[in-house]
C-alpha cells in the first residue's frame, strides 16, 4: 500500500525554473506530470508483478473510489484518450523489467529501453485513441487527440529520462548488493 500511495503521489505536474537575463525567473510548466519517471524508477527497483499490482490497484481507485487521475477519475474516465495512455504503462513497465532482468543496467541500455518503452506507452495510447474514434465515429478527433496526447508530450517523456540516469550507479550498488 505504501508503493501505492508513493506512485499516486507522484502526479504532479512537472515544473522547470527558468532564469532569464534580468535575473527574473519564469516557472514553465511541462504538459507532463512526475508519474511515467516514477513508474520507471519502481520497476528499476522491484519485480515487475509488484508494480503490475500497484498500477492496477492505482487504476481501480481512480475508477471506481476516488479521481486520482491527472485529469480526474470514475468510470467515465475509460472514455478518454488519457486512459489509453494509462493502459499503455503496462508495455512500459514489462519492457523496463527486461532490461532489470538482464542486469545490464548502464546508460546507453537504460536510455535505449527507456526510448523504446515510451513508444510502446504511446503506440498504446494511440491504438486505444484509434479505437475510440471508430467506435464512436468521431474521426475529425482523431489528429487533434494525437497532437495532443502523444506528439506534443513524447518528447517531454523522452527528456524525463535524463533525470532518471543519475540513479543508475545507485541502482546498480543497490542490486549488487543484494
Amino acid at each position: 500500500m505504501s508503493l501505492q500511495s508513493l506512485v499516486i503521489t507522484t502526479m504532479l505536474p512537472v515544473y522547470i525554473r527558468l532564469p532569464f537575463i534580468d535575473k527574473s525567473s519564469n516557472i514553465f510548466e511541462m504538459p507532463i506530470t512526475w508519474q511515467l519517471p516514477t513508474m520507471i524508477l519502481l520497476t528499476l527497483l522491484f519485480r515487475k508483478k509488484v508494480v503490475f499490482i500497484a498500477l492496477s490497484l492505482y487504476i481501480i481507485l481512480g475508477l471506481f473510489i476516488s479521481p486520482v487521475f491527472h485529469q480526474g477519475g470514475s468510470i467515465g474516465y475509460l472514455l478518454t484518450p488519457n486512459f489509453g495512455y494509462l493502459l499503455g504503462v503496462f508495455p512500459l513497465i514489462q519492457i523496463i523489467d527486461n532490461l532489470n532482468n538482464r542486469n545490464k543496467i548502464n546508460v546507453g541500455n537504460f536510455l535505449k529501453n527507456g526510448f523504446i518503452a515510451i513508444c510502446a506507452m504511446h503506440a498504446t495510447g494511440i491504438v486505444y485513441n484509434l479505437l475510440q474514434v471508430i467506435f464512436y465515429s468521431q474521426f475529425n478527433i482523431f489528429f487533434y487527440n494525437l497532437g495532443k496526447y502523444s506528439v506534443g508530450k513524447i518528447g517531454y517523456h523522452f527528456l524525463t529520462l535524463f533525470p532518471l540516469l543519475l540513479l543508475i550507479k545507485p541502482l546498480k550498488r543497490l542490486k549488487h548488493n543484494k
